[in-house]
């Protein structure tokens, strides 16, 4: 198979907060059932693809501050095998702003990243199969194909687009920590916290009714409990963002990362001011796409 001439594209990996995320039971891959709102922001990774270079033997991904293998290579090893291109090989630099494993899909947008590049390197046009791709990957990359905000079911590779949100603030507290996102869902197992599936399909028939505009009691983390536990420290920043003026302060995804929301960005910046003397320093962000 051929392609397109590849003499460097690039694209953005944009972070995303989970504006909720209901635990269920898990199913027979080992995989939790889940009901989440995805939300990408306008925090992002920069990917460039481009020729591998001169006598390189094989697809390279460079990312500085990760170690080992990168899902982003991984993504790029099953698009080969899933499509048969046999491109050259070829090299993927990564500038990491999103934290790592914080529970923002950083690596998981990295890797959608790949995909679409990788795709367009190929001419291959078939968002179906990079899903598919991408779904094989983790419960998080599907969503990442074509950054939008989704409503996500199964273990989070069902999405259901949702519309545009209007524009409102983010503090994210980013942390020194880092969390497993597998060691979460078994302290989440061993807590108890999965609901079972008749709860688990009220809080999708609520949900669903809200296009993604969620009331504050429903923008909840069923594995807040399991991140907290595992990383106390979790507690502070979620009090520093309720002292600073958030609606409603919760852990992203699989933490350590807090975030907190607010009414307006700007309200979310005055707070990320009022907490500069935190380690690391908080920010915030936009939603990504919100309309006005």
């Amino acid at each position: 198979m051929g392609g397109a001439a590849l003499t460097g594209l690039r694209d953005t990996a944009p972070a995303k907060v989970n504006l909720c995320l209901y635990l269920g039971p898990t199913r027979d891959d080992g995989r939790h059932e889940l009901v989440s709102i995805f939300q990408p922001v306008g925090l992002v990774d920069e990917v460039e693809l481009e020729p591998g270079g001169l006598g390189a033997a094989s697809d390279r991904v460079v990312c500085p501050g990760v170690e080992g293998e990168n899902l982003a290579a991984t993504a790029l090893r099953r698009f080969r095998e899933r499509t048969g291109w046999d491109g050259a090989p070829v090299r993927l630099t990564i500038d990491k702003r999103i934290p790592i494993a914080a529970g923002m899909a950083g690596g998981s947008a990295d890797a959608g990243a790949a995909l679409r590049l990788v795709a367009r390197a190929a001419g291959i046009d078939d968002d179906p199969l990079l899903r598919q791709i991408a779904a094989e990957l983790g419960a998080d990359v599907a969503a990442q194909i074509r950054p939008a905000r989704y409503l996500a079911t199964g273990a989070g590779e069902r999405l259901t687009p949702l519309p545009a949100p209007r524009p409102y603030g983010v503090l994210v507290m980013p942390s020194r920590a880092r969390l497993s996102t597998a060691e979460v869902y078994r302290e989440a197992d061993r807590q108890g916290l999965p609901r079972d599936a008749a709860d688990l399909a009220s809080k999708l028939r609520q949900v669903s009714t809200m296009a993604g505009d969620l009331p504050d009691h429903l923008v909840v983390n069923d594995l807040e409990p399991a991140a907290r536990a595992l990383c106390p420290s979790i507690d502070r920043a979620l009090a520093d963002a309720r002292r600073v003026g958030a609606r409603r302060a919760l852990v992203c995804g699989s933490g350590p990362t807090v975030v907190g929301l607010f009414a307006e960005l700007q309200s979310a910046r005055g707070a990320a001011a009022r907490l500069s003397d935190r380690d690391p320093r908080p920010f915030a962000v936009a939603p990504w796409g919100a309309t006005l």
